[in-house]
């Protein structure tokens, strides 16, 4: 079953609104054109710039992160009726970053990916083991519980809308990319996790994307793998050239 290819850019804390709608400009034309589905996770004050630079393209602005309620007295903090009216289309919720850096919790990232589904954004929800947890051969438990906590209760049409991003932690901002069997092992995993909740026909139905220090070079072996389905991109998706060629190369693969 085809799921189609993703490659996700998240830009984190980078990026002016003036850079992000020059870096859009600069992208390959056959990137912003691309087939594959293309997707841009940019800084709050660059979406509206960037999803009007993006008008008439292929391509797709979100989120990095979004509070869990609808509105109130949370300062600082950002709503999804608020990133949706800026042009958010997505949301990426449960990043590791957030997670170590932030203290959010399984059951505060299922809340949030509730509300994002609510209120129309779809989620692309990150999972994934650190460096101690792999040496300890922990991956399938902290993965098999991270998706059964994040993606609880959620019905058969809301699970349609969810992206899932496996991102060995330990592989993040290193260099090292988990090799292509590795992570087709952690996807296939991941799937398998999916199915026991929800049934095999929905696990075929979720796009899985890796994420973790992917570069040109290294995505054509990822993606060829039967259970990846695109990548995440961070420190090489700062790049408009490298960007684009991630685009390109993983279209090749198609």
């Amino acid at each position: 079953m085809s799921r189609g290819i993703y490659v996700v850019g998240n830009w984190k804390m980078y990026k002016t609104a003036q850079q992000a709608a020059d870096y859009i400009d600069e992208l390959d034309p056959a990137a912003k054109t691309s087939s594959i589905s293309v997707y841009l996770a940019v800084p709050f004050t660059s979406i509206h710039p960037a999803a009007r630079a993006a008008k008439g393209t292929h391509l797709v602005v979100g989120a990095q992160n979004m509070n869990d309620a609808q509105e109130g007295a949370f300062t600082g903090e950002i709503a999804a009726l608020m990133l949706k009216e800026a042009g958010a289309e997505f949301v990426i919720l449960g990043h590791s970053e957030r997670r170590r850096l932030f203290g959010e919790t399984d059951a505060f990232i299922h809340k949030k990916i509730q509300r994002a589904l609510k209120d129309g954004l779809r989620p692309i929800v990150c999972v994934g083991e650190d460096a101690q947890e792999r040496e300890e051969r922990l991956t399938e438990d902290v993965l098999k519980k991270q998706i059964a906590e994040c993606l609880a209760s959620l019905d058969e049409e809301s699970m349609k809308q969810v992206v899932l991003a496996y991102e060995p932690v330990w592989a993040i901002g290193t260099g090292k990319s988990a090799t292509a069997e590795i992570a087709e092992s952690a996807h296939a995993f991941c799937r398998q996790c999916i199915a026991e909740l929800y049934g095999e026909e929905t696990a075929e139905l979720i796009p899985i994307l890796y994420g973790g220090s992917v570069k040109p070079d290294t995505v054509t072996h990822l993606i060829e793998q039967p259970d990846i389905d695109g990548v995440l991109v961070g420190g090489a998706s700062l790049d408009p050239k490298t960007f684009s060629e991630i685009v390109l190369n993983s279209e090749s693969v198609k």
